[in-house]
């Protein structure tokens, strides 16, 4: 029989929402009750406790002090329990998946966020099952009692995502993330398949979980368009403070091969900016060896992201640059994999 012992948090979101009974507008209930609307969960035999965010955060409201809170609420849990469900907003649970892949070290429990495009209290809901399964996947441990999934991961519609790999793909679908350069980790059908071969496990299990919480947020994403205008890049670059720039190119990292732009992007990385090269495409590596604007990018001190969503990009950053006071060594851990965010 499986003893896991499971904290579920929720943060916010639509999945912990339910229809007032008088005026039938849908209002956050009771997280402690869960198992009143989920009763289901009780046929696990798990020990499943409940930590509810008050007040409780719309994922469109979230921002970095939010993942520093979460992570430490994780760590102090750390030891009393064998996996975490996450509850959150769809719109933003990409970037706190991300975020906290990077801010847990030496994680070896599964850190799962799951959420619902239906409420949880209405009869066609999504939420009940990702919910079920999440917290199924959260506690499933091996014959020596190790995690099966030790990973920070996304649940949604039936398929486990490496939560740095996703991004939400559809406002209105079931089937709302998507993760096209990593396979899933989990495919729940009849049974849940693991596809283990895809899932990162420790080294030597038995580390100490380390969490950073210094993160820093002088950066900035500026988006490559036809059309794109000088004094739009100038001002971008011009930020005061700005410590580092998202650059979402074309295709394999693709821009246009105007003088001016490259001058611009040369002259912020001489003064101490890193540029971050993403593609705008949903699937796909940046290579900027591929095309001679690429090569310019680079010529021009233009990092490559490889096939970092930018959810991961935006939070490996974050880290680094709250890490790292130099920039030798964000660089270096950019083109590094750290925790799977990229091929």
């Amino acid at each position: 029989m499986n003893t896991s012992s499971i904290l579920v948090i929720y943060t916010g979101g639509t999945i912990g929402m339910k229809a007032h009974p008088m005026t039938g507008e849908l209002v956050p209930f009771r997280f402690e009750h869960v198992l009143e609307e989920v009763p289901e969960l009780r046929k696990f035999g798990f020990r499943i406790d409940t930590h509810s965010f008050d007040p409780v955060i719309d994922s469109s409201d979230i921002f970095p002090e939010f993942w520093i809170r979460l992570a430490l609420l994780i760590e102090g849990q750390y030891d009393k329990y064998d996996g975490f469900v996450v509850l959150h907003g769809t719109d933003t649970m990409s970037y706190s998946a991300s975020a906290l892949s990077f801010m847990l070290e030496n994680l070896e429990k599964p850190v799962i966020f799951t959420g619902s495009q239906l409420p949880i209290g209405l009869p066609r809901t999504d939420g009940k099952e990702n919910f079920i399964s999440a917290v199924e996947i959260a506690a499933e441990k091996d014959r020596e009692g190790h995690a099966i999934v030790p990973e920070v991961c996304i649940f949604f519609q039936d398929e486990l995502f490496r939560g740095n790999r996703t991004f939400k793909y559809n406002a209105e679908e079931f089937r709302a993330f998507r993760s096209p350069n990593h396979p899933p980790l989990a495919e729940a059908g009849i049974h849940i398949k693991y596809n283990h071969k895809y899932i990162r496990y420790p080294d030597t299990w038995g580390k100490k979980l380390r969490i950073h919480t210094r993160l820093g947020t002088d950066i900035a994403i500026l988006k490559i368009f036809p059309g794109t205008e000088k004094r739009v890049v100038e001002a971008v670059l011009g930020i005061e403070g700005l410590r580092a720039v998202i650059l979402e190119t074309y295709g394999q990292g693709n821009a246009p091969s105007v003088k001016w732009l490259l001058e611009l992007l040369s002259a912020a990385v001489s003064k101490g900016i890193i540029i971050l090269n993403i593609t705008q495409c949903p699937a796909g590596s940046v290579s900027m060896n591929s095309y001679a604007c690429g090569a310019r990018l680079q010529e021009a001190g233009v990092l490559s992201g490889y096939d970092m969503t930018t959810e991961a990009a935006v939070t490996k950053i974050m880290l680094l640059t709250g890490l790292f006071s130099d920039n030798v060594r964000v660089k270096y851990f950019l083109s590094q994999s750290l925790n799977g965010e990229f091929s």
